[in-house]
Order: structure tokens, then sequence, then C-alpha cells
């Protein structure tokens, strides 16, 4: 029994789990939106949730610029500390820019909830519920579930 016991497996090891969800987040800042199992889908949510918290929080080269000299010094380390914590999870210098750049900055008014997890059916060959997973508001238009066999 696994009471008490956060997170799925997702039948690997804790090396293997950790680097999956790493490259899933990179692609998921990168792309916007991405297309994969349910279960990955709403696990790494948790950490692409917290990755753009740390941007949205971090304070920006422009809110740094307007202050005085010692009130500057931590705003700088504060941001450098932001990037250093997401780089633990964006593996992509230019994605880790706009994470910093775009990302973060766009949901600077919004408290939380920036994915959505849309079900889209079963993958042919081993019937495994598929998802796609998308950064609120990435785009304006409604998102079609693909045709039955068609992964994008």
């Amino acid at each position: 029994m696994r009471h008490r016991k956060a997170g799925r497996r997702l039948g690997r090891d804790a090396a293997h789990r950790k680097a999956l969800f790493r490259n899933l987040v990179t692609d998921l800042v990168k792309h916007e939106r991405i297309h994969t199992t349910e279960a990955k889908a709403k696990e790494v949510r948790r950490f692409v949730e917290r990755v753009i918290t740390l941007a949205r929080n971090a304070p920006t080269p422009e809110a740094i610029d307007g202050l005085d000299a010692d009130a500057q010094a931590l705003a700088k380390a504060q941001r450098v500390h932001a990037i250093r914590r997401a780089r633990r999870w964006v593996q992509d210098h230019a994605t880790l820019d706009k994470l910093f750049a775009d990302v973060g900055p766009r949901y600077a008014e919004r408290p939380g909830g920036y994915t959505r997890v849309i079900k889209t059916g079963y993958r042919d060959g081993d019937n495994a519920p598929m998802a796609l997973i998308e950064l609120v508001g990435a785009a304006d238009a409604p998102v079609e579930a693909p045709a039955a066999g068609v992964e994008e």
C-alpha cells in the first residue's frame, strides 16, 4: 500500500524519472504544448508550475534598474537565485531565457494554474490514456483532440 506517498513512479527508477521530468518541463516551456501520456502530464504539471512561479516572482531587469544601489544588489541576487533554481529543471539556455523573459511576466497577475491538461483519447498499441498539456493562454485557438492513431 502506498499511503502518504506522493507522486507517480511511472515504471522508472528515481534518476530516470527525474531526467524524464526535466525533459518534459524543458519541452513544455519551449513549445508551450506537448502531447504525452495522461499520467506524465499530470505529474509534470507540478514541476512546471513551480518553475513558472520562480520566473514570475523573480525581479525583472527593468524593475532592478529603478532601484537604489543597495536594493539593486539584493534584487539582482534574488533574480540570479531564481534563475539557478529554475536551471535545475530547464536544461536549455534559450528555453531558460524564454521562461524568464516571456513566460514568467505573462503570468505576473495570475496566482497559479498556469497549465491545462486535456485528455485526448487512447494510444494505439498499448491503449495508454493520452493527454495534451499546455500553458494557459499559449494559443488563442481552441484545441481539438487529434484523430485516432495520430500523435503530435
